[in-house]
C-alpha cells in the first residue's frame, strides 16, 4: 500500500529531478492539477493542493513520461519499481471489478 506522506512526496520529487525535471508549486488554471512544459523539463502542480493531490499528480506526470531507470540512483529506481509495481496491482483489481461486472450483466 502506497502511503501518502510529506515523506513520499520527497522522493517523488527528489526521482524527478534525477529525470532533470524541475518541479515547481504555483497557482494558475489548471485543467488537470499540473503542467508539464516538456521542452523545457518543468512540472508545474497547482500549489493549493495537499499532499495527497500533490503526490497523485506526480504519479500521474511519471506515467506519462519515459523513465530511463539508468538515470536514477539505485534508491530512487526501488522505489519508482515499487511504485509501478502498485500501479499494475491496481489496474488488475480494476480489469478484475470489470470483468465481475459483466458477467453478472450477461447472466
Amino acid at each position: 500500500m502506497f502511503k501518502y506522506t510529506k515523506h513520499s512526496l520527497k522522493k517523488l520529487e527528489a526521482l524527478l529531478e534525477e529525470l532533470e525535471y524541475a518541479v515547481r508549486y504555483e497557482k494558475g488554471n489548471f485543467n488537470s492539477g499540473y503542467c508539464i512544459v516538456e521542452d523545457r523539463k518543468i512540472a508545474v502542480i497547482n500549489k493549493f493542493y495537499d499532499t495527497e493531490g500533490r503526490i497523485n499528480c506526480l504519479l500521474d506526470i511519471l506515467g506519462k513520461i519515459e523513465v530511463p531507470e539508468e538515470q536514477l540512483s539505485e534508491a530512487s529506481a526501488k522505489f519508482y519499481k515499487k511504485i509501478n509495481s502498485l500501479a499494475d496491482e491496481g489496474e488488475n483489481e480494476e480489469e478484475g471489478e470489470e470483468e465481475t461486472e459483466q458477467e453478472t450483466v450477461e447472466d
